[in-house]
């Protein structure tokens, strides 16, 4: 272990650093378990819990049904099946050294050699499931409002930690300068190197915790090494770039002066809780309002015996009156609840962006009034777009680029104003395009009911505007203003030519005739 590693901080225990970090983050952890009870429990259970446990199930399922759609969504959003979630291009300096050669066909061959490595990246991330994890890593986020996830730079793929399997310090910008990994895993699957720090006559299924500790150095570079039973483990010390780091800490809210972030569920936790309390007291009033039960008058001539063994159409000696059927008297109480019930489950709808919720309840709802609430729905998550669209989506891409160099499969390629630079065209960046493509729409409906709209249309700006909502660069399809010009100054020489080719024509024809 370097000297430098040594100095980061003054206790050597990197275990004792994490039991200390550990404090900070339980407040999270706690409303993380909070949470997770009134949506799927089995997201994040508490630290006692095990495969025998088994969980209460809601009396409610609007929390279950909003988180997966809500995360689907998000996923929908950010990782579009069958499509890049990002572009690579060059930087404008390497434009420039590319434009200056002459060469008009370079800068196409670029593109097609740059949509190849974004095509051989997604194929990388769907050969080794990332996706996968990437959904289970947004469920935690709406849950828990924290998550981690790591890239080993040689296997490959993506591990996902829980909240309570990892700490993390950020600085004042909210960058993270350090976090430790916890990882319990049985003395038979450890690496040799690591065996060499447990002792030998130990039980090979006992769990063993490896804790890893990450920190950013003096230099931009972020610094890993591992340690169990307070020993480091040789050779695993390793270097990253501070822009190529494996370890991606992920929160859904960002909160200033805080090192973890907050979960869409604290938002509506109260709503939550209050419709799982509710729901449970009308479904228990129901199972009693469905109980039979009669009471007979102890001054009556009725006998019960008689009364319970009579067949339909038996005559019993008694009189009206002497037996009543059991009635709670609720009906107008269960009203009430059932109500604010519905109230409840129709906010928290809305909130998780269900599809019920859309649509008004009404025999005529028109096109433009779902296409006005789902947008308003999708801005209100616009900010989770956006903040995972730099946590995740960026550092995503540049490690799984940093993996595949690693591993030869893809030449070492120089980042920056100088080489490649990424670019996320999902998100928050589709919902805007999304939005502009709907007014420019509208404007063009609206137009074309206005009396010589269609001349005074500027309609090369239309389609570069078109192309952009669409996400297309129409630079490279739509014809500037000069190059329409010339084309059509073109074709109006090819006419006049045709125009004076013509009596030509005729006059040769004749003059041959009257010579014939």
């Amino acid at each position: 272990m370097s000297n430098k590693l040594l100095s980061f901080y003054t206790d050597d225990s990197v275990k004792s650093r994490y039991d200390k970090l550990s404090s900070e983050r339980k407040m999270y952890v706690d409303r993380a378990v909070r949470n997770a009870k009134v949506t799927i429990p089995m997201l994040f259970p508490e630290e006692t819990d095990n495969y025998t446990t088994t969980y209460k199930t809601p009396f409610q399922s609007i929390g279950a049904r909003g988180v997966n759609n809500l995360a689907s969504k998000i996923m929908l959003a950010l990782f579009p099946p069958n499509e890049p979630f990002f572009r690579l291009e060059l930087g404008d300096l390497a434009k420039q050294q590319v434009n200056a050669t002459g060469d008009t066909s370079a800068m196409t061959k670029i593109d097609q050699l740059m949509s190849s490595i974004e095509r051989q990246l997604m194929d990388y991330m769907e050969a080794n499931r990332c996706r996968i994890t990437i959904s289970e890593g947004v469920l935690q986020l709406i849950v828990a409002g924290n998550c981690l996830l790591y890239l080993p730079p040689k296997e490959g793929g993506i591990k996902l930690y829980k909240l309570n399997n990892y700490v993390v310090v950020r600085d004042g910008t909210g960058a993270w300068i350090e976090l430790i990994a916890k990882d319990s895993i049985s003395y038979a699957a450890l690496p040799q190197e690591a065996k060499v720090h447990v002792s030998e006559d130990i039980n090979p299924d006992k769990n063993i915790d490896v804790y890893t500790h990450v920190y950013l150095g003096d230099d931009d570079t972020y610094y890993m090494y591992q340690e169990i039973e307070g020993e480091v483990v040789s050779g695993s010390d390793q270097q990253f770039p501070k822009d190529k780091v494996p370890w991606i800490p992920l929160r859904l809210r960002k909160m200033d002066g805080e090192s973890y972030g907050r979960s869409y569920v604290d938002e509506y936790y109260g709503d939550l809780k209050s419709l799982d309390t509710i729901s449970e007291a009308i479904a228990e009033m129901a199972t009693l309002s469905a109980f039979a039960l009669f009471l007979v008058s102890p001054s009556g001539t009725l006998r019960v015996d008689k009364l319970k063994n009579a067949q339909t159409g038996d005559f019993v000696k008694g009189k009206e009156g002497d037996v009543v059927a059991f009635q709670l008297n609720k009906v107008n109480d269960l009203q009430v609840a059932y109500q604010h019930k519905q109230e409840l489950q129709s906010n928290l709808s809305f909130a998780f962006l269900l599809n019920s919720s859309v649509q008004r309840n009404a025999e005529r709802v028109t096109a433009e009034e779902i296409r006005y609430v789902a947008n308003e729905l999708e801005d209100s998550v616009g900010n989770i777009y956006s903040l995972l669209s730099l946590e995740l989506q960026l550092p995503l891409v540049r490690c799984i680029m940093a993996q595949l160099m690693a591993q030869g499969s893809l030449p070492d390629i120089p980042e920056g104003a100088n080489g490649v630079q990424t670019h996320i065209i999902t998100g928050m960046e589709a919902l805007g395009r999304g939005h502009d493509l709907t007014k420019i729409e509208q404007f063009l409906q609206i137009g074309a009911t206005i009396p010589d709209f269609q001349n005074r249309l500027k309609v090369g700006n239309v389609l570069l505007q078109l192309g952009t909502a669409l996400g297309v660069d129409a630079s490279t399809l739509v014809m500037s203003d000069e190059e329409y010009q010339a084309v059509q100054q073109q074709m109006l020489q090819q006419q006049m030519a045709q125009q004076m080719a013509s009596p030509l024509a005729q006059g040769a024809v004749q003059e041959a005739t009257q010579k014939g």
